[in-house]
């Protein structure tokens, strides 16, 4: 058997700390993706985008499809609307964010089940595959903030928030958690696409471009 080379053992240390730091980045990722999953799923279904204030003639609370107002009699929360019924939903913006948001949404549960490509496909290409979809799902959850506000001059909205509320100015009342928490995931999903991407593209790179091994005897080989 052969003495290994100085330069087989610098390449062999190599490439066995660039696996192990890769999975480990690997790892982290495919932990935050899920916890980014868990946040998307809370965004979509909380009713608590936007709400009310103590200046506000009513009590209440909309989401992308629920939302509850006050009885001014009683001051019982009324709530309406359903995912499943979309003529329930106060306005034709909300239902183009709920769109979007679900789409969103779908597309990032979807990246957790790719992992599981991981057994089938080179490990690179299950990288591109999840950033793309992840880019893709920033890019519908901006979507849907964005025209989200487009449907707050809805009268069910005004009647809580006051005469004052239109399209994109909401009056007496205020933006609540689950709004704030979709904006922060458009750029939790970016740097996880863009971590994707990386890991990707870097997957089959274990060794430097430019090491050489030269063996006696022959001619030197580069890494393919």
């Amino acid at each position: 058997m052969e003495k290994m080379l100085p330069a087989q053992e610098a390449a062999k240390i190599y490439h066995t700390n660039y696996v192990r730091n890769a999975r480990a980045i690997g790892v982290l990722w495919a932990v935050f993706t899920v916890c980014f999953a868990i946040i998307t799923v809370v965004v979509f279904i909380q009713p608590y985008w936007i709400g009310d204030s103590v200046t506000t003639p009513q009590a209440g609370y909309f989401g992308l499809f629920h939302y509850c107002i006050g009885n001014p009699l009683t001051s019982e929360l009324i709530c309406k609307g359903s995912v499943l019924d979309f003529a329930s939903i106060p306005s034709p913006a909300f239902r183009t964010a709920l769109f979007f948001v679900g789409t969103s949404m779908l597309l990032i549960v979807g990246s957790i089940v790719c992992l599981s490509l991981f057994w089938f496909f080179s490990t690179g290409s299950v990288y591109k595959i999840c950033a793309w979809m992840q880019l893709a799902s920033a890019a519908l959850m901006t979507m849907g903030c964005l025209i989200y506000p487009d449907g707050w001059d809805a009268p069910e909205v005004k009647r809580m928030c006051g005469e004052r509320t239109d399209k994109y100015t909401l009056g007496n009342c205020t933006v609540r958690w689950a709004y704030i928490l979709a904006i922060i995931s458009i750029l939790d999903a970016l740097i996880l696409s863009l971590l994707a991407f990386t890991l990707g593209n870097r997957q089959d790179q274990l060794l430097p471009d430019d090491f050489v091994v030269e063996i006696p005897g022959d001619a030197p080989a580069e890494k393919a």
